[in-house]
């Protein structure tokens, strides 16, 4: 495969440093944009250190100027865009109630408009050229929202509503440009001591866990196959989503009993933790944590919904040569 630019935003750490690195184990040119300086160092030496081309950018994806010169240096430096993966994002673990305005505003700025301004930095150079891929990640959360995360799952829903629209957008001008949504399921990534937390005890994300590589697989699968309109990585995705459509009402009432003590280990939390609301957790030397969080023992390294939707043409084949035979067999005993 030829070597592509790609871009990841949110690529210091967590889901972002593991497709970096993916990217970079294909020979991909990769612009890194994040904000903590130690994290993007440890980014770059890793994008290097798999046979890529790094270009680490400490930008703020709330910051559409910025944003925008980020994006001019890149094709100064690296060459035209081809791939651009919006998933950059930050939030508050609280109760609605306990979110002051300013977090949620700044947690809406980061995580939705950090994502439509990414999107729209990459169409306003990809549209001229009539080609080129953006990829949002998303989450089941982006479908439906659950306790202690109205901000984040708001900014989720926010970006499926943008999404829609845009791809709407897209056939109706019959751009060669594409874009794809990757809902993911709970990652293993130090999200979870990093977000601004009001909890008791400490975050942990809802199990099934999956590793950030597997995320990564996935995000770089829908990069190279982005007609696909969506794709759900995780069986707790599907289940998710698909509850959310045919018992909403049950599932509210299942989520306030168990939403809570879910998504909390017994360990206290530090009061004084700061979180990465305003300022970046990876930001000072010794500070780069890397993409794995602290699940590691509990996390998937394989996801059979992903190898699915990896072969996705044999898998219909095969399903279609079991009807083909069945049918035939059929015939044959009605004789």
């Amino acid at each position: 495969m030829t070597s592509r630019v790609v871009v990841v935003t949110g690529a210091s750490g967590g889901v972002g440093r593991a497709v970096a690195r993916e990217f970079a184990a294909r020979g991909d040119r990769v612009a890194l944009l994040a904000r903590g300086e130690d994290g993007l160092d440890g980014a770059a030496g890793d994008v290097e250190a798999s046979g890529g081309v790094a270009l680490p950018i400490e930008v703020d994806v709330a910051d559409a100027e910025a944003l925008s010169a980020a994006t001019a240096r890149i094709e100064r430096e690296l060459g035209p865009i081809d791939v651009w993966v919006n998933n950059a994002f930050s939030s508050v673990f609280a109760p609605f109630t306990e979110i002051s305005a300013a977090e949620l505003k700044r947690t809406t700025e980061v995580t939705y408009l950090g994502v439509a301004y990414g999107t729209r930095a990459a169409l306003d150079r990809m549209l001229p050229r009539d080609r080129g891929t953006i990829v949002l990640v998303g989450s089941a959360l982006s479908r439906r929202g659950i306790p202690l995360q109205s901000g984040y799952c708001a900014a989720k829903h926010a970006i499926y509503g943008l999404y829609e629209s845009v791809r709407c957008e897209l056939l109706h001008d019959k751009s060669r440009v594409r874009i794809t949504m990757v809902q993911l399921p709970a990652v293993n990534t130090p999200q979870f001591d990093w977000v601004r937390s009001k909890l008791p005890r400490r975050a942990q994300p809802v199990p099934p866990i999956y590793q950030p590589e597997v995320a990564a697989r996935a995000i770089a699968y829908a990069a190279d196959h982005p007609r696909h309109r969506e794709y759900h990585i995780g069986v707790s995705t599907v289940l998710t989503v698909a509850a959310n459509k045919v018992i909403p009402g049950l599932l509210d009432r299942y989520l306030a009993r168990s939403g809570y003590r879910s998504q909390q280990t017994s360990r206290p939390h530090d009061p004084d933790a700061r979180g990465n609301l305003w300022q970046p957790a990876d930001d000072a030397p010794g500070t780069d944590q890397g993409a794995h969080g602290r699940f590691d023992r509990r996390a998937h390294e394989h996801s059979p919904l992903l190898w699915a939707h990896q072969h996705r043409t044999a898998l219909a084949a095969a399903t279609a040569g079991a009807v083909a035979a069945g049918a035939g067999l059929l015939r044959l005993v009605r004789r």
